[in-house]
């Protein structure tokens, strides 16, 4: 997997988190994962197509999803419900369209699927990419007064054969 598809994802992650929850956020150490794994409760995926494929996920727990959406709505959410969905849903649309613009800038072209929201335990996604594709992770960590959170962006790409 090339650098250059991942900084966007990396720079437009940090940068809307920043802008959207008015938070403290810090980027974990990368890591790889096998491109089949469990997802964390709350997970909004984003398919991508053309001279690329792949997705990026964007998974965290529910606590996280629900700090997140009382901070974009500027009101406290208890529950997942379809507001809260959409907000998950559109935090991914505002990250992946900012990492899209600087890819297609750099001369790369592709297009995306509108976010997926998969919410609820036991849950695992997998790729038919093969084995040896596997998963980055990129770990955002989120610090709003006393609560915590944690984004793992989690993206697959290769170039189309």
């Amino acid at each position: 997997m090339r650098v250059e598809y991942i900084n966007p994802f990396v720079e437009a992650s940090f940068n809307v988190l920043k802008e959207v929850m008015n938070a403290e956020v810090k980027r974990g150490d990368l890591y790889l994962k096998s491109s089949t794994m469990s997802i964390r409760g709350v997970a909004a995926l984003v398919g991508l197509a053309g001279d690329v494929e792949g997705r990026v996920l964007f998974d965290m727990d529910k606590d996280t999803a629900l700090l997140v959406v009382s901070c974009m709505n500027g009101e406290e959410f208890k529950t997942m419900d379809e507001m809260a969905k959409a907000t998950i849903q559109e935090l991914a649309n505002m990250i992946t369209a900012q990492a899209v613009t600087k890819l297609h800038e750099l001369g790369f072209k592709f297009d995306l699927t509108p976010p997926a929201l998969f919410t609820g335990d036991n849950m695992e996604v997998s790729s038919n990419m093969g084995k040896e594709v596997e998963a980055l992770i990129v770990p955002m960590n989120l610090a709003l007064g006393n609560k915590k959170g944690s984004i793992e962006i989690n993206v697959v790409i290769r170039e189309r054969m």
